[in-house]
């Protein structure tokens, strides 16, 4: 089994992954029933949900969790259904797509507003909040940021001091930017106590005493999202609702973004597929210099780009939410409680969560702008959809971590796997320097393989990375944190390595007559991959101080980057035209 973070010297076989195509009758029923109460509880409220109603968001919140939709993850003893992670990756996939205020709130609730009780409350506390969570009788938020603490969680200057009888815990200081705060009933606030150097977890209850909420703030997007600042004065907080620990609230809020990373990155599937839905289908009725835009070049890059940057959105989504679940799986069969199994499960990947949140929270920003582009003058538009979903998308990049966070916490956290010895990055790297001044070895691949092509690029990405990576270590060592432009750079590569070896799997191991569409798309992205990682190898040896150095890198750039010569022209008008052909997104 695979390790987090290992994928960039290590080959996955397509047997080992998991792609939607290989959910089973029951998840796609579920699917089918989810994608159902949006159609009928959602969509048909698009205005409602753009002005600002707030009352809607919360009641059809409920109305999920009526239907069991809130409570996936949450075993059935606490009330929930206790499904699998990738059963709870696709049903975030399906409820997500009608609107972001709506996608926001069930996100909040589901997995920072919950998922600190069920992974780090005691019994009292599972048994006692968890039941009304799962049914949406009540809704939870999560406070951590400050207005002097964002990323930096432990900068927060809410206090936390306990009584001289020890039997309570009074909260003071200020949250800022908390989504569902206008109606939520339960609230996960982080607070120190007296001069700890980490964050402690609190459950609080609205009806306590000291919590007020500021006015809803005036937002770009999200229209029906609430979101206010909390203001705690003297909150009386038992010391039974001391959540995971003292001083762990540090621990227990970076994994509950890590699972939020990941959702984050499924939420956004269905809102792209929508965009390239909406944007096929005016390009074929907009009609201009007598003829359907469809027919023309300039707008079927546009929907070939979008289509293949949201089938690898997928495919890598849904590859690591499987990874995350066999090591929950593996975990409990060695032994490990339920509640450890998960942290330690999707802790193990956390790599893997932050590049799909990445890639997901900017295809579908890229996506929406392009759908107004198409849509032209229609796009932006606040009558049309697509509008309000540009507005929406532009936060993804924000919460659950920033991206330019997300991209140094990639590469810190694989240097920190293999410093102790969790990864063998060091020793592929000083065996590939040796390489690059050798002749080139002859392909191993089978070159009947329908993607021998774009298997045999995967693989010198994969030598270029450790390449680059290794001497980069080797130039700066510990002071590497303090080459942010770098790390960026180097978690880019990551990023396309991980994502278009995702697409490669995915389309080796689906079984279908129009494999040759599934083919197209990943070679569409495979030559973005290539080019990407090119300029940002490229950028990191310019930064280097020996000119010898650089030469050499430079053409062990070159050798790992040459050779993938489709016509990209072509191919992507063939993505394109199959679009056109179903007059949707159909991949």
């Amino acid at each position: 089994m695979i390790k987090g973070g290992e994928f960039i010297i290590k080959d996955q076989k397509k047997s080992e992954i998991f792609i939607p195509e290989d959910f089973k009758n029951d998840q796609i029923m579920m699917a089918n029933a989810t994608t159902e109460f949006v159609k009928k509880e959602l969509d048909i409220f698009r205005v409602e949900f753009e002005n600002k109603n707030y009352k809607l968001c919360a009641e059809k919140l409920k109305k999920a969790g009526k239907l069991g939709l809130l409570g996936i993850s949450i075993p059935e003893k606490y009330g929930g259904m206790g499904l699998p992670f990738t059963t709870s990756v696709l049903i975030c996939d399906k409820i997500s797509g009608a609107n972001g205020s709506f996608s926001t709130a069930y996100g909040a609730h589901t997995g920072i507003g919950t998922l600190p009780i069920l992974l780090y409350g005691d019994e009292k506390q599972k048994q006692k909040y968890l039941p009304n969570l799962a049914t949406g009788e009540w809704i939870g938020c999560y406070c951590l940021t400050e207005p002097g603490a964002g990323s930096d969680a432990n900068a927060g200057k809410t206090a936390a001091t306990l009584s001289s009888d020890k039997k309570n815990y009074t909260i003071s200081g200020q949250k800022m930017w908390i989504s569902n705060a206008g109606y939520a009933d339960i609230f996960i606030v982080f607070a120190k106590i007296e001069n700890d150097k980490n964050i402690t977890a609190f459950i609080l209850e609205k009806s306590m005493n000291g919590i007020t909420l500021g006015e809803e703030e005036r937002k770009l997007g999200l229209n029906s999202s609430s979101t206010r600042q909390v203001f705690l004065n003297d909150v009386e907080v038992p010391v039974t609702n001391l959540l995971g620990g003292r001083g762990k609230g540090f621990k227990i809020a970076m994994n509950a973004l890590n699972i939020g990373r990941i959702k984050l990155s499924a939420a956004v599937i269905e809102a792209c597929k929508r965009s390239i839905s909406s944007s096929t289908k005016y390009a074929n009725q907009r009609i201009q210099f007598g003829n359907p835009i469809s027919k023309y070049g300039a707008i079927k890059q546009k929907l070939a780009e979008m289509a293949s940057n949201t089938f690898a959105v997928e495919s890598s989504t849904y590859r690591a939410s499987y990874e995350i679940e066999k090591n929950i799986k593996k975990l409990i069969s060695e032994g490990v409680n339920e509640q450890q199994a998960h942290l330690k499960g999707v802790e193990e990947f956390a790599i893997e969560c932050s590049i799909t949140k990445i890639l997901g929270s900017e295809t579908v920003q890229f996506c929406t702008d392009e759908g107004i582009q198409i849509l032209g003058g229609m796009g932006y538009s606040a009558d049309t959809p697509m509008e309000a979903a540009f507005r929406d998308a532009r936060i993804s990049r924000i919460y659950e971590g920033t991206n330019e966070i997300n991209r140094l916490l990639i590469v810190a956290m694989l240097l920190k796997k293999s410093l102790k010895g969790k990864i063998n990055l060091m020793e592929p790297a000083m065996k590939l320097a040796s390489e690059i001044m050798s002749i080139p070895s002859s392909e191993e691949d089978d070159k009947n393989d329908l993607l021998f092509l774009e298997k045999s690029s995967l693989k010198k990405l994969k030598k270029l990375f450790l390449v680059i990576a290794g001497k980069t270590i080797e130039t700066y060592g510990l002071r590497i944190e303090e080459e942010q432009e770098i790390m960026m750079h180097l978690a880019d590569m990551c990023i396309e390595i991980y994502t278009a070896e995702s697409c490669l799997l995915r389309t080796d191991k689906i079984k279908s007559n129009e494999k040759q569409k599934f083919i197209h798309l990943s070679q569409v992205y495979m030559y973005k991959s290539i080019k990407k990682c090119q300029n940002s190898a490229e950028e990191i040896i310019f930064s280097f101080q020996n000119l010898e150095e650089k030469k050499l890198l430079l053409l062990a750039t070159k050798r790992f980057t040459k050779g993938y010569t489709i016509n990209i022209k072509e191919t992507r008008r063939k993505v394109a035209n199959k679009l056109i052909e179903e007059n949707q997104y159909c991949f």
